[in-house]
């Protein structure tokens, strides 16, 4: 039998068809009810006072940014092992950004790098850290909260691949990724092979509302009907079309037919999140003893498993095998101060060990809901078959 295995894949049920054929028939296609739904829903599923429903995840990246008036010459801190748009976010503000390494076991960034960045700068020289949940992994937002707190950051907790996710606390509350509680904010996107797909989308989290609020304005171009200033002449002529553009903001809204969907979605995230737990279990099981480094595991952190990452000797010759068997494994992420936008900035090999020590061996392998016992199996066989020849 031949297979043809992504690493990642959405799954599209009978009721997600019908919720987007409902919205296409519907009044409302684009700015409609169905939005503040999704938010409303997504909120309660995180844990959080506010949410609010963006175009994609790159945007829900920017607009918290955007909301802190983030500038030129402003420096914020990110991690190199994560997608280009956690730091392209504060760079769109023309802010400076800054790396710290990650801690070699659980791939996130390290805590204890992050405080030597912090110790070897003034307090106030760095605006936002921007952590990142990297494979859905939670990085533990206490510590870095300590931190923020001791420097002044504003902290923007990347959880794009961890809906679901939570690590405790050291009172030993769940603490779910993006709900609030120790971050400003959190991005979340809704990608085709993430948790919850509407083929392109986001969601920013807070538990702010001056923050809410602002981002509001700014996801519709910085225009409002709220607290207007009535510049243009003759106040009392004006009706209830008047609106001022306040702010320089952004088209950065979602539809109603991709928060049907979203929504829809929503309702069994719970049960994706299971399966991928599933399949985590039996890679780990099947792996133990062959040359391959997992992930660690951290009894205080539930991981959502948007990508189950190994590490191999010789990963290329992993990759090109597998792909000769089918299986389309990938590679997250090739770290971003190496990219020749970030290396003008003075960013070279060397700088971060741990990161690029990760890239050169890491494969994304096979993790979804919808990944049959039977094509796991099929994995598992070739990844042994290949580290142990």
């Amino acid at each position: 039998m031949s297979f043809k295995i992504p690493y990642g894949k959405q799954f599209i049920s009978d009721d997600d068809t019908k919720a987007v054929i409902e919205a296409l028939h519907s009044d409302f296609l684009t700015q409609g009810p169905r939005i503040a739904e999704f938010e409303k829903n997504f909120a309660a599923y995180i844990g959080c006072k506010y949410a609010v429903a963006v175009s994609n995840g790159t945007a829900a990246l920017h607009l918290p940014l955007l909301a802190i008036d983030l500038k030129q010459g402003d420096n914020v801190i990110t991690t190199p092992i994560t997608f280009a748009a956690s730091a392209n976010a504060a760079r769109y503000c023309g802010a400076n950004v800054y790396f710290v390494d990650i801690d070699p076991d659980t791939y996130v960034m390290s805590v204890e790098a992050l405080k030597i960045l912090l110790e070897k700068h003034p307090k106030g020289f760095f605006k936002a850290v921007v952590p990142v949940d990297f494979t859905g992994f939670p990085v533990d937002l206490e510590k870095i909260r300590k931190l923020a707190d001791e420097y002044g950051l504003f902290i923007l907790e990347d959880a794009c691949h961890s809906p679901g996710g939570y690590f405790t606390d050291s009172k030993g509350k769940k603490q779910m990724c993006g709900n609030g509680n120790y971050a400003n904010a959190a991005a979340f996107s809704f990608h085709p092979v993430k948790h919850i797909a509407s083929g392109e989308g986001g969601m920013i989290t807070t538990n702010d509302e001056t923050l809410y609020k602002k981002i509001l304005k700014l996801r519709t171009h910085g225009i409002t009907k709220e607290n207007l200033q009535y510049d243009f002449p003759d106040p009392s002529q004006q009706g209830a079309w008047y609106y001022e553009m306040q702010d320089l903001g952004y088209n950065y809204r979602i539809t109603d037919i991709q928060a049907a969907l979203g929504n829809s979605q929503l309702k069994r995230a719970d049960s994706g999140i299971a399966r991928r737990q599933e399949i985590a279990k039996k890679y780990r099981e099947a792996f133990k003893g062959a040359p391959i480094k997992i992930q660690k595991e951290n009894k205080d952190a539930f991981n959502a498993y948007h990508l189950f990452v190994v590490e191999v000797e010789n990963r290329k010759g992993l990759y090109e095998f597998l792909i000769q068997n089918g299986i389309f494994a990938q590679i997250h992420y090739v770290p971003v101060h190496l990219m020749p936008y970030y290396k003008q900035f003075g960013w070279k090999p060397g700088d971060f060990p741990n990161s690029e020590k990760y890239y050169k061996h890491c494969i994304s392998l096979p993790m979804y809901p919808t990944l049959s016992n039977e094509e796991q199996n099929y994995v598992i066989e070739k990844v042994l078959k290949f580290v142990n020849d």
